[in-house]
């Protein structure tokens, strides 16, 4: 029986639960799961259960050369509770024949629900009318309605898929920017693919779903800001350092656009003096996009069934597997 230890999740009855029921899950798949939530992360703890492990489910922590060149020949994969994978050195765990993996689109109605949401809270501007209510004050606060406006996707995979088909309800023009495109999908959704121009001078709601890297860092800029639309809302619940904190709160401070709405940050937790907590014309969560209980159990799932289907020397989906060239150094 294969080894699988998780480090996600802290000890609150909710991941009590869910824990006990991945280890159930496991167990039909002849994989012993073990639970090790890391709240604090300890680095030394990650490395001891690693090296009596299989595999390793892990959490938004660096894992780096630090973790890998001390692990044995027993684990040889490691799963990504999740999407973003910026925090793992994935040419270490080549190096040393460490298979990476993550759960893509376990979470993808959770996510795609939260941009949906902050998109209509910022457009009803749910954040001053409830500090109108508190006031005791009522003055009439006019928000605009998303039915029948024009929405940008960046970013077209799994979420930017399902935020699509929830918008499918809203009679919106969609349109999507990625550099794989999915037609299938498009077609079926009514969704146009276009460039980034189309989608910051045209749209009135844009909701980013790219990936983390050199080509999108600080992709949403003072320049990308100042040709959007007045009434245009953004929202980014993928990467916080896509978007520029400073020229964001310049833009919503002096009404460049209407609103915005994150669920991520450059720096998490957000710092308490960052000026966004100012303004009234945004709405921030703390990266809590994925924190339902159904698309927190259909991670686990995913993760577990990638276990083992890796172990049964299954193919993974090519979505899934992060370092392909781990074979050349397979343990």
């Amino acid at each position: 029986m294969y080894r699988l230890v998780s480090f996600f999740g802290e000890r609150l009855p909710l991941f009590e639960e869910l824990n006990l029921k991945a280890e159930e899950y496991a167990r039909s798949k002849s994989i012993e799961y073990v639970w090790s939530p890391q709240t604090p992360y300890d680095v030394e703890e990650v490395v001891a259960q690693l090296k009596r492990a299989d595999a390793g489910l892990i959490d938004v922590e660096p894992y780096d050369e630090n973790i890998f060149g001390k692990l044995t020949d027993q684990c040889k994969l490691l799963v990504r509770f999740g999407v973003g994978f910026d925090k793992v050195d994935l040419k270490s765990a080549s190096s040393h024949g460490i298979c990476i993996t993550r759960t893509t689109g376990a979470n993808k109605t959770g996510v795609a629900e939260m941009a949906l949401m902050q998109m209509l809270a910022v457009g009803r501007q749910v954040m001053i009318n409830r500090k109108t209510v508190n006031s005791g004050v009522w003055v009439k606060n006019i928000g605009s309605e998303l039915i029948g406006k024009k929405v940008g996707i960046l970013g077209f995979g799994n979420i930017g898929v399902e935020l699509a088909r929830l918008l499918s309800g809203f009679s919106c023009e969609i349109v999507a920017y990625d550099i794989f495109q999915n037609e299938e999908a498009a077609k079926a959704l009514n969704v146009r693919f276009t460039d980034l121009n189309e989608i910051f001078t045209t749209c009135d709601a844009i909701s980013v779903h790219l990936p983390y890297n050199a080509k999108t860092d600080h992709l949403m800029n003072a320049e990308v800001f100042n040709k959007m639309k007045s009434n245009a809302i953004l929202v980014c619940t993928a990467r916080g350092k896509i978007i520029d904190e400073a020229d964001l709160y310049e833009a919503l401070k002096n009404h460049t656009i209407a609103g915005a709405g994150l669920d991520v940050y450059a720096a998490e937790p957000l710092p308490k003096e960052s000026k966004l907590t100012e303004l009234d014309n945004i709405i921030l969560t703390p990266h809590v996009s994925s924190q339902t209980y159904e698309s927190l159990w259909y991670t686990y799932k995913k993760a577990i069934d990638i276990v083992a289907d890796f172990f049964a020397g299954k193919e993974l989906g090519k979505s899934d597997l992060l370092n392909p060239d781990y074979v050349n150094n397979k343990r």
